[in-house]
């Protein structure tokens, strides 16, 4: 089996931790895995949008099946992937409801800067609000990180 094929796979998602971390558990029977999605950066759960943004991924993907195409790991040691669900790329729809914002890499736009102009242009989700909105990096970086909620879930 080739690398490429080894990185997809099918599984369900288990439980959904914030706006872009959920848990997969692949059909094959193996352990469920942690996920970050990757090309956005969704709002910290004590964050403006934050709980709204995790209930959005939780009601699109909680208990269905998706389709897993596993990345490298980012510089915190996050398994990254990108998630479709019937054909969808879960990463822009989520930007394109202003649920997220496209990741930016050393000034340069991600994979989904056309769908969080849209969201933008049409004032959805964190866009809705009156005011330039802080990323997550920002937010991190003025208030730092939120307290860990006691989910009882491992991870």
């Amino acid at each position: 089996m080739s690398a490429q094929a080894a990185r997809l796979w099918e599984g369900r998602v288990t439980h959904v931790s914030d706006g872009d971390t959920l848990w997969v558990q692949p059909l094959s029977g193996a352990a469920a895995q942690k996920l970050r999605l990757e090309g956005l950066d969704a709002p910290e759960l004590c964050q403006r949008w934050g709980e709204e943004a995790r209930a959005a991924l939780q009601g699109l993907l909680r208990g269905q099946v998706v389709q897993v195409q596993a990345l490298n790991r980012d510089t915190y040691g996050r398994r990254l992937a990108r998630i479709q669900w019937q054909g969808h790329d879960v990463g822009h729809w989520l930007v394109l409801q202003g649920h997220a914002w496209s990741s930016t890499f050393q000034g340069r736009t991600g994979r989904y800067h056309e769908a969080q102009q849209q969201a933008q242009a049409q004032r959805r989700g964190v866009f809705s609000q009156a005011g330039t909105p802080l990323t997550p990096r920002q937010f991190r970086q003025r208030y730092g990180v939120c307290p860990l909620p006691q989910t009882g879930h491992a991870g």
